[in-house]
């Protein structure tokens, strides 16, 4: 077996000081290194240009590496101060937002010329939709208990009981949380610590990653923007679960937070894997009501602590509203016809199509149950007729439904992260619909997705970006298709 070749610039596991020179798709800050060899890049996730970092090698290729940020050595001067607490949830919070806007548009437009081939991208820019609350605007966030602290001032790990978030690429180390981080409820995380002090005074203990052992395993939150309550999720083992005593939590926490406490779940996970909800476990509802409402564009929605539910509600208005724009520019080819919502969740796009549209089908298609169950409670509850929700492989479902070849002229695409699968593209592009709405939360898989949807006959006549996660690398676009 010939011997590999050894990269003459970085080696596995090297730790090197790097000065970020530029910005990729994603979130990774471009480094440069030079020596007689030439010039050697390396992209380090999580960081900005402009500032001096210590990072690891992940693993190297010919043309490029991959490294893990350590620490941030120096800021960039673009970088504000903030009064928030620094989590690895906001990698990107001391920065302007114009500039993280810059940045995600930047790059994002990129993607579509160099994988999706559409060397015309910005002719076919439409808008950059930003979040309404650039701070404070999750509605959900998990909380881990952990008995591996981290020491702040020394930068080091510490045997202590933290409540709060994981140490960035350290799955066994947690990270207390003291005050308002800007994503969250500030009233409850101001809080937080007063819920750590609580439970670490049970002299209960919490989750030892390594040791895969303990009682306190998360703490997550769900919250409604309609009617500002909180609905709870304790996560423990059932390991001395008799000695704590959950209606006296419950109690506690109407204390902190009064009439906002809309209930309190408490479920058991007594799997080693890192989950909040184990597929073995149980969960029952201790106090108040299991379920908050939340109202999207006039619709309300019953969001129960497992369901789906955009993160950003605000946001998601936007969103949503250009889905919709995007539907009904052309409503002779949605009014009197059938629309095909694919991957369409908890079935929200599709429910405010047929809220604006006349006399028209809309058939929602999405693998997870519980999320199509959730689909037909709300269209009930909502009083939106001509509604049809599967629960099916979408792929499956087209096989088994040839009839609506050649009858549908819009369809809508949201399918998660990973993108469409091949075989069920060519599927969705033999219903030979004259418009696609594609939303994607992983513009990276939009754009391979867009080659092929090229070479089927369509182009794209518009794209819009929306800015959902503030702070992140993420973004969401908003992509029209119409076949030549």
């Amino acid at each position: 077996m010939p011997r590999r070749e050894r990269n003459p610039f970085v080696k596995r596991n090297q730790i090197l000081d790097l000065k970020i020179e530029d910005y990729a798709f994603g979130g990774k800050g471009i480094a440069r290194i030079h020596n007689e060899k030439g010039s050697f890049v390396i992209f380090v996730p999580n960081t900005l240009p402009g500032q001096l970092v210590k990072a690891q090698i992940k693993k190297s290729s010919k043309k490029y590496a991959e490294a893990k940020l350590i620490d941030v050595i120096e800021k960039s001067i673009d970088e504000v101060d903030i009064p928030y607490q620094d989590i690895p949830g906001a990698p990107y919070i001391n920065l302007p937002i114009a500039l993280q806007h810059q940045y995600k548009k930047e790059s994002t437009l990129s993607l579509f010329k160099r994988i999706g081939k559409v060397d015309n991208i910005e002719d076919l820019f439409d808008e950059f939709i930003t979040s309404p609350n650039v701070f404070h605007y999750r509605n959900k966030m998990e909380y881990g208990f952990s008995a591996i602290g981290y020491d702040r001032v020394n930068k080091t790990d510490v045997d202590e009981f933290t409540l709060g978030f994981k140490r960035r690429g350290v799955w066994w180390m947690g990270d207390n949380l003291e005050k308002d981080s800007g994503l969250f409820d500030k009233q409850f995380e101001d809080n937080l610590k007063n819920i750590r002090k609580y439970c670490l005074e049970t002299g209960l203990q919490p989750w030892h990653g390594p040791k895969k052992e303990g009682f306190f395993r998360y703490f997550v939150v769900r919250k409604s923007y309609k009617t500002n309550e909180l609905l709870f999720n304790l996560v423990t083992t059932s390991y001395d679960l008799p000695k704590f005593d959950l209606n006296k939590f419950a109690k506690y926490l109407v204390e902190l937070f009064g009439i906002r406490v809309a209930g309190l779940l408490h479920t058991i996970n007594d799997e080693v894997g890192d989950r909040t909800i184990a597929t073995s476990g149980s969960i029952s509802l201790v106090y108040g009501k299991d379920k908050i409402v939340e109202e999207l564009l006039g619709l309300n929605f019953e969001i129960s602590m497992k369901s789906f539910f955009q993160t950003n509600p605000k946001s998601a208005e936007k969103l949503y509203s250009k889905v919709v724009d995007y539907v009904l520019e052309d409503k002779s080819k949605v009014d009197n016809t059938v629309v095909m919502d694919l991957f369409c969740g908890t079935g929200t796009i599709g429910q405010i199509v047929a809220s604006k549209s006349d006399n028209t089908k809309i058939i929602g298609v999405d693998i997870v149950a519980s999320a199509i169950e959730d689909a037909k409670e709300n269209a009930k509850r909502n009083h939106i007729e001509g509604l049809e929700f599967y629960a099916a492989d979408v792929g499956k479902f087209l096989n088994q439904h040839p009839e609506f070849q050649n009858k549908i002229k819009t369809i809508i695409l949201d399918p998660a992260r990973a993108g469409i699968a091949p075989k069920t593209l060519q599927k969705i592009i033999k219903l030979n619909a004259d418009r696609m709405v594609y939303v994607s939360c992983n513009p990276a898989t939009q754009a391979r997705d867009t080659e092929a949807l090229r070479e089927a006959g369509y182009q794209i006549k518009k794209i819009s970006l929306v800015d959902q996660f503030p702070h992140t690398s993420h973004i969401e676009t908003v992509v029209l298709f119409e076949k030549n």
